[in-house]
């Protein structure tokens, strides 16, 4: 009993660590955010039908989004989210409008593995990764976090994650974020707002 109740402490401490360095993560990931925003942030990474980079969707709106497809609960419920906004707008709105799912996990995330995936959420998402050096790269670019985290699951390994929503503009700038929890209602209007102009 004693070594169960010891290891659930080392547990619990675990999970307050955790929770710690993520809300400072946060907290840097608003400064970088700051500091990045309205620069050019291209980038090419791979999805299963080739190449894809940013530069190729001047003139929408691009929603940017780490993670990867083992998340148990934090992707999902952002890609659902921004799947339901995307519901809300309109067939001619959503035509200038990209969603770009990159794998932080490129060690299990295989190309038609992502592709399967992010397409599951919305036909708008593509699911892009690259050799481990070129996500983090890309990840730097927009003050993402995200590093493998032993836990012994049936997995093998969770991977801790920043959960932000990155909208670049038509120009291919950094506009703004959406934060974990966003609303459909607020993914659809923050789209809108940066939607370019007829």
């Amino acid at each position: 009993m004693r070594t169960r109740f010891r290891g659930g402490l080392r547990a619990v401490r675990l999970s307050f660590s955790i929770i710690a360095t993520l809300a400072t993560l946060v907290t840097l990931t608003t400064f970088n955010l700051g500091c990045n925003a309205t620069r050019p942030t291209d980038f090419t990474l791979m999805s299963a039908s080739g190449p894809v980079s940013l530069k190729d969707f001047r003139g929408k709106v691009v929603l940017l989004y780490f993670g990867y497809t083992l998340c148990p609960d934090v992707c999902p419920t952002s890609l659902a989210a921004i799947s339901a906004g995307l519901n809300k707008l309109t067939p001619a709105e959503q035509k200038k409008v990209a969603v770009l799912f990159v794998s932080v996990d490129p060690e299990r995330d295989s190309l038609d593995r992502l592709k399967a995936y992010a397409t599951a959420f919305h036909p708008l998402v593509t699911g892009i990764s690259g050799a481990p050096t070129e996500v983090a790269e890309v990840a730097r670019k927009f003050g993402a976090f995200y590093q493998k985290a032993q836990v012994g699951s049936a997995a093998g390994y969770m991977v801790d994650h920043s959960s932000r929503t990155y909208l670049i503009g038509p120009d291919g700038k950094l506009e703004t974020s959406l934060l974990h929890g966003a609303k459909s209602d607020e993914v659809a209007g923050t789209i809108r707002k940066y939607l370019p102009k007829e």
